[in-house]
């Protein structure tokens, strides 16, 4: 698969709007300022494809790549702390609903989460939903760069602690700025694309989706509600 030939394809902001899928596609997820516009760049050979918003937060749209017969899917970015209650609800519609499609040939989400730090409350609620929903998942570390190695592994010690499943789940160190992981992450995604549209699609039931509703205190409940993480 040549990444370089990848191109911007086209961007919705709206559920609605979104035409059914043709062909198979990977999914970006990740909070915002974890590094997913970067990731893509640098997976692509590009420099600016995807474009990181100068305002964290801000940007509500699915935008899609198009790269030999597949789309690389980026999902909003969640959780910016000081987002308006209402770009939250976007952020629920966009991400919850794409999700819940059944109109789409999603095979594979890549969650992001910035190696630095735990992971957050909605990371590990997206992660929840991938396990239950049974959807094929890898989880990145962005940032790797920024550890020494011994910061390294006491994080990745931790993770396997905050994290459900993690010792089941394939999880890559990436670094945008020294290149480690890319050659990783296009081997899964190659792995994936060769695969194909699978000749019969079976029906699936549907993952739950936030309906945008608050909780009894006022807070908007976050971009999924969380179905109970195994402990």
């Amino acid at each position: 698969m040549n990444f370089n030939k990848a191109e911007f394809y086209t961007s919705f902001g709206k559920l609605s709007q979104l035409p059914k899928s043709d062909r198979v596609e990977i999914a970006f997820s990740g909070r915002s300022n974890v590094g997913k516009s970067s990731l893509i760049n640098k997976l692509l050979n590009r420099k600016s494809l995807a474009r990181v918003s100068s305002v964290p937060g801000k940007t509500v749209t699915i935008n899609f790549y198009k790269l030999e017969g597949i789309y690389l899917v980026d999902l909003p970015g969640y959780g910016y702390a000081k987002t308006a209650k209402n770009l939250k609800r976007e952020w629920s519609d966009l991400i919850g609903g794409y999700l819940a499609s059944p109109d789409r040939y999603l095979e594979l989400v890549v969650q992001l989460i910035d190696m630095r730090h735990s992971p957050t409350a909605d990371d590990l609620q997206m992660i929840d939903f991938l396990i239950e929903n049974e959807m094929p998942f890898v989880i990145v570390f962005t940032k790797a760069d920024k550890l020494k190695p011994m910061e390294r592994s006491r994080r990745m010690a931790e993770f396997a602690k905050e994290i459900p499943y993690f010792d089941d789940i394939v999880s890559v160190e990436f670094s945008a700025q020294t290149g480690e992981g890319v050659e990783d992450l296009r081997e899964i995604i190659e792995d994936v694309a060769s695969m194909g549209i699978p000749e019969a699609e079976t029906e699936k039931e549907l993952p739950p989706q936030v309906d945008g509703s608050q909780e009894e205190n006022g807070d908007f409940p976050g971009f999924l509600t969380p179905r109970g993480r195994k402990q």
